[in-house]
């Protein structure tokens, strides 16, 4: 379920109170003891000082990014293809207007989150936007924002941006001085690119092509600097239990007579 939609906070808030329950209380049912440790802290992965308790709204976001690595590697599944076909013919790309179906305009809420773990390697350029992708070490709305301003369609494709045979058509015109000047550094940036036939290839910031939720979802937790001595409890031999008391101990939050 949390690969295909997005969980209502509803959802993740009774989920999360049964964890807690269990957790906190085990099998005294009836008990009201109060939680030991702030949920966050408990959600922290144990390298970042806490106990390795999976954060599910967290969780649920690289599980749906998935969707988008499908969807941009074009790859060959029936939702992909309708996708496509249905919304983003003739060099149109997805951008701030979320169209389609409940389930894709939640998908697409997600979309500045991939492109910040994402690059492309063009190859035909038809997936990838021409202005705010990171294709080049800079994408061309940071590289030349002047130039960006009087661009006509802001979502045009790398591939509509490279076949044009009159790049200042993209343009409100006349432009300003800095406009033009960014606009030749581009074009000149662009005379080396070529076009081929495969489709283009999205890597992700470790590194890989290949798509990893463990990976991001590590990339969407913080990570404060913690004493060395958390990574010393998990490493020791002892059971777990006595894990989570001295983890307890080092974050102070055991029933002790100065904090009653």
């Amino acid at each position: 379920y949390m690969c295909s939609l997005e969980l209502p906070k509803s959802v993740i808030k009774q989920i999360d109170k049964f964890r807690k329950k269990c957790l906190w209380q085990g099998a005294e049912i009836n008990t009201r003891k109060p939680p030991k440790a702030a949920w966050k802290m408990v959600c922290a992965s144990k390298e970042d000082g806490g106990l390795g308790v999976i954060n599910i709204r967290k969780q649920n976001e690289p599980l749906l990014l998935k969707n988008l690595h499908k969807f941009f590697n074009r790859m060959d599944t029936p939702w992909v293809s309708l996708v496509w076909e249905k919304h983003y013919r003739n060099g149109r790309l997805p951008n701030h207007i979320k169209k389609g179906s409940f389930w894709w305009r939640d998908i697409l809420k997600l979309l500045p989150k991939f492109k910040n773990f994402t690059r492309v390697n063009v190859e035909d350029g038809q997936s990838c936007p021409f202005w705010t992708d990171n294709w080049a070490p800079n994408a061309p709305a940071d590289a030349a924002p002047e130039l960006y301003s009087f661009a006509k369609n802001k979502s045009i494709s790398v591939h509509t941006a490279l076949i044009a045979e009159n790049h200042s058509d993209f343009f409100h015109l006349p432009l300003s001085q800095e406009a033009l000047t960014q606009m030749q550094d581009l074009v000149h940036g662009m005379e080396h690119m070529t076009l081929t036939e495969d489709r283009d290839k999205w890597s992700y910031i470790w590194g890989s092509t290949s798509f990893s939720s463990s990976r991001i979802y590590r990339e969407l937790m913080d990570h404060p600097v913690v004493n060395q001595a958390y990574k010393w409890i998990w490493e020791c031999p002892c059971q777990p239990k006595h894990k989570v008391f001295f983890w307890l101990l080092l974050k102070d939050r055991l029933s002790t007579r100065n904090i009653l």
